[in-house]
């Protein structure tokens, strides 16, 4: 399936609410369509989607913490439609590529859920801790990090 990552503009705005919408309460619960407005509004820095053809069918983004030389892997999410196809899995590849170039950042970190930490862990990730019903009643918090940027960099 041929596919492109570019980044965010915002006219994509409508079309990834609706992906995301499409992904409650399976991935996300409801109350995480307005965290991810108001991300959108003010906490976005680097934020990628996924289009087929004229077709979004996914998104997500980095946030730095640039006091901590850590990176965040933020608001991942596929169309149900595309899921399963390795496209979530290269657009992850993607950001941690740009994540690897950035020569200050030691430690790259996911804050996911119960539904989709198998994902990450399959893709590098370990867990390092788990606290219940932190995003939502029902949806943990499964705090993870990249294996491979544990390697000190000098």
């Amino acid at each position: 399936m041929d596919f492109n990552i570019r980044a965010y503009e915002q006219k994509d705005r409508e079309p990834l609410l609706k992906i995301l919408k499409q992904n409650v309460p399976l991935h996300f619960a409801e109350l995480e369509v307005a965290d991810f407005n108001n991300y959108l509004d003010e906490y976005v820095e680097c934020y990628f989607v996924v289009e087929s053809g004229i077709t979004l069918i996914g998104a997500g983004g980095i946030n730095l913490d640039k006091e901590n030389n850590n990176a965040k892997i933020s608001w991942d999410f596929i169309s149900p439609d595309y899921q399963g196809k390795g496209i979530g899995s290269k657009l992850l590849k993607y950001r941690i590529n740009i994540i690897q170039s950035m020569p200050d950042i030691k430690q790259i970190i996911v804050r996911t859920s119960q539904t989709a930490y198998q994902f990450y862990q399959k893709n590098g990730f370990v867990l390092e801790k788990v606290e219940k019903n932190y995003w939502a009643d029902g949806f943990d918090l499964y705090y993870m990090t990249y294996f491979n940027s544990l390697v000190i960099r000098k």
